[in-house]
Order: structure tokens, then C-alpha cells, then sequence
């Protein structure tokens, strides 16, 4: 009887993720509540005649999985908050972009900068400048949301070689299924997919587009250090986590310290009403607080012995073919869960598939406009883009894709 209860409220909870812009109630809000509840409900009425005890371990066990990816993503968000508030994103932006370029060529330099930007950046971050870059243009709404779709699947494709670039990868990272040294051999799929999505969607773009260059801004001294301070955590975490296996959390809090102390130092002498640490602030919580309530109900998933039953896909073909439809399934269940899913359901593969299973889970998000956090921002910022608008570009992106995952997998024989 609790089991069912617990199965029905993990069900409505993600049944509300889905249709979150429907019901316009925050995700954040309903897994947080769902997650809890269950939580309370497995100490009232225990399973199997589990001990209070018992259940506490496997609560604290959930909790410290909660706190390392909270932490680390706090971190790295709080950077980007500090240069977004700032417009020095935005400012380097217009400073390298030409006065005038082709539609085809815009789409790879597009296709370029949010592959890049997603890989050092939040994918809600890269999505909202690249599209502030292309929505600047005022294009035809059907050249927009090709330019927006490839916006969507380039921002999940940068991250999935870096712990930085996205979370499915950190989580599989932090478990040990891969290593960095890994991971960075994603780079070269995903880019080439990246490369073919953007030759399939320029067919039929054969104008010109023109940049109004806006004032440039005057980049101050405080800001350059500390994007150069970001830039050197995030090589100070791939180099130390490989060189001597420093927990990448570890890093990203003494970069974060390091910025703080920093910024204390250089603004002491200005007239400012803002404290350094107060930036923190600016970050997305709701994102941080969708992770809690997610992963608290795969916990309670775990719990009531559901996890197992994601085994039955790999036990019916080979895992590189289950992972390419895990991929697929996550645009419609949030890759997030997912992949907490798989990982509690210790499944058994190769470095091999798991690399391919990264991609799959990182990118497969991108085939319906509802499968990705960089999906939904783009369908809020431009009206063009709807389910349906998106869902025509489900040939191109389900090709790209396809030879994506499939270069990761020949790129893991090289592990």
C-alpha cells in the first residue's frame, strides 16, 4: 500500500514537471514538495520493516549526493551571475561579432559560440545570449527557429565532455562510470554533430544579415580578473581531478573563495552598494532547488525497489543500443532523474558504453523542445517557437543526433 502511494505521487510529480508551462506551477515547487513528502511518508510507515535507523542511512546517503552536485553547481553559477550582471558577456559578444555576415555562415558561427560558451557556461546562460545574438537580427520567424533549434541542440552538446558544461555528466563523473580524460574525447562527435545539424539547416538560407553595433561598454580591470579567475578554476578542476583526483568540488569552492577574496581586494578603494558575495544571490535557485526535489524522489524511487525495473532495457539488446533509446526517452522524462535512475540501478557496463551512454543522456533531450531547461527557455523568449514548430525539425535533429551517439561510441574504443 505505501509502495503504491509512493509510485503515485512520483508519478503526478512528473507527470507536473512535463506540463509545467501548462499549469504555469515551478517545477522546483512540486518535486521539492513530492520529494519530501515521500521522504516523511517512508519514515511513518517504513517498507519491509526497515529501522528508523535504516532508512536514516539511506536518507543521508540521498542528502550527500544532493550537497556535492548543490555546491559545485552554486559555484560555477555564481561565477557566470557576477559577468552576466556586468554585460561583460554580452560586451565581448558584439565586440568580435562582424558587421555584416552570410545566414549560412551565421549559422555555424552560431552552432560554434553556443557549443563553446555551454561548455564553460550554465546551458540557461549560453541559451539566453545566443538567442539575444540571433533574436538582435530581427529575422524571419522560419529562419528563427532554425536558428534557435540549432541554438538548443548545440547548447546540450557543448557540455557533455566537461563536468562543468552539464549535469548528467557531472553525476556520471562523481559516480566514476567515466574519467575526464574520458570524457574529453565526446568533443569531437559532439562538434561534428553540431557541424552536420547546421549544414542541414542552413539549406535555403542564402541572404545576408547585417549587426547594428550597439556602444561598447568599458570593460572593467575587476571583471577581466575574475572571468580569468573562472576560466583558470575550470582548468585548475579538469588538471587537478586528473593529475592527483581532486574532488572537482573542491576546486570550484577555492576558485569561488579565490573570487571573493579577489574582487574584496579590488573594489576596496570604489564606491560600490553591492558586496562581491552577494552575487551569489543572483543564481538560479529554482534550477539548484529542482535538483533537491529530483533527486529526493529517484531516492525514494530507489526506496521502493522501482529502479531496478530500468535494468529490463538492458537486459532485453545490447547496452549501446539501450543507451541510444535512454537518450531518445530522456526529451520526454528530464534526463536529471534518469540518469539518478540508472546510476542507483547499478547497471553493469563498459567505460565504453557509459561514455556513449553520456552523450545519449546529455544531448537526447534536444528532440522535443521540452526535453531540455535550454528547449524551454528558448520556447519562452521566441513566439515562433511552439511543440509543434519545433517538432518539423525532428528529422534533422534525430539524424544529427544518431551520428552524434554514434561517434561516441567508436570515439570510447580509443579508452
Amino acid at each position: 500500500m505505501v509502495s503504491a502511494i509512493i509510485l503515485t505521487l512520483i508519478t503526478l510529480a512528473f507527470v507536473l514537471i512535463v506540463i509545467e508551462d501548462i499549469i504555469h506551477v515551478n517545477k522546483a515547487k512540486t518535486t521539492l514538495f513530492f520529494g519530501t513528502l515521500c521522504w516523511i511518508i517512508l519514515f511513518i510507515s517504513p517498507l519491509n520493516g526497515q529501522s528508523p535507523e535504516n532508512i536514516q542511512h539511506q536518507l543521508d546517503h540521498n542528502i550527500l549526493e544532493i550537497a556535492t552536485l548543490w555546491l559545485f553547481l552554486m559555484a560555477a553559477m555564481t561565477f557566470v551571475a557576477y559577468l552576466n550582471s556586468k554585460g561583460f558577456i554580452q560586451n565581448i559578444v558584439h565586440r568580435v561579432m562582424p558587421s555584416a555576415i552570410s545566414e549560412r555562415k551565421l549559422m555555424f558561427l552560431i552552432g560554434g559560440f553556443s557549443f563553446l560558451f555551454s561548455s564553460i557556461s550554465d546551458n540557461i546562460t549560453a541559451t539566453l545570449i545566443s538567442l539575444a545574438v540571433v533574436m538582435s537580427l530581427k529575422l524571419d520567424p522560419k529562419k528563427l527557429i532554425k536558428y534557435a533549434t540549432l541554438i538548443i541542440f548545440s547548447v546540450n552538446s557543448g557540455g557533455v565532455s566537461l563536468i562543468t558544461g552539464d549535469v548528467t555528466t557531472l553525476m556520471i563523473f562523481l559516480d566514476g562510470k567515466v574519467s575526464i580524460a574520458n570524457l574529453l574525447l565526446l568533443v569531437v562527435p559532439a562538434l561534428a554533430s553540431v557541424a552536420l545539424l547546421a549544414i542541414m539547416l542552413s539549406f535555403g538560407l542564402n541572404g545576408a544579415v547585417e549587426f547594428t553595433k550597439q556602444e561598447e561598454r568599458r570593460i572593467e580591470k575587476t571583471d577581466i580578473t575574475i572571468a580569468v579567475i573562472f576560466l583558470s578554476t575550470i582548468f585548475a578542476t579538469l588538471t587537478l581531478s586528473v593529475l592527483y583526483h581532486v574532488p572537482p568540488l573542491l576546486t570550484f569552492l577555492f576558485g569561488l573563495s579565490l573570487m571573493f577574496l579577489v574582487a574584496q581586494f579590488l573594489m576596496r578603494k570604489k564606491d560600490v552598494n553591492k558586496k562581491i558575495i552577494d552575487y551569489i544571490r543572483e543564481i538560479e535557485y529554482d534550477t539548484l532547488l529542482f535538483f533537491v526535489g529530483v533527486l529526493l524522489l529517484v531516492g525514494a524511487l530507489k526506496e521502493v525497489g522501482m529502479l531496478s525495473k530500468f535494468t529490463h532495457l538492458y537486459e532485453l539488446m545490447p547496452a549501446q543500443y539501450a543507451n541510444y533509446l535512454m537518450g531518445i526517452l530522456s526529451a520526454a522524462v528530464d534526463n536529471v532523474p534518469l540518469t539518478a535512475a540508472l546510476l542507483k540501478a547499478e547497471i553493469v557496463m563498459s567505460p565504453q558504453q557509459w561514455l556513449s551512454f553520456t552523450y545519449a543522456t546529455g544531448v537526447g533531450g534536444s528532440m522535443l523542445i521540452i526535453g531540455s531547461a535550454a528547449g524551454i527557455i528558448a520556447m519562452s523568449k521566441v513566439k515562433a517557437l511552439t511543440f509543434m514548430s519545433y517538432l518539423r525539425m525532428s528529422v534533422y535533429l534525430l539524424i544529427a543526433y544518431t551520428i552524434g551517439y554514434i561517434g561516441s561510441y567508436l570515439a570510447g574504443s580509443f579508452i
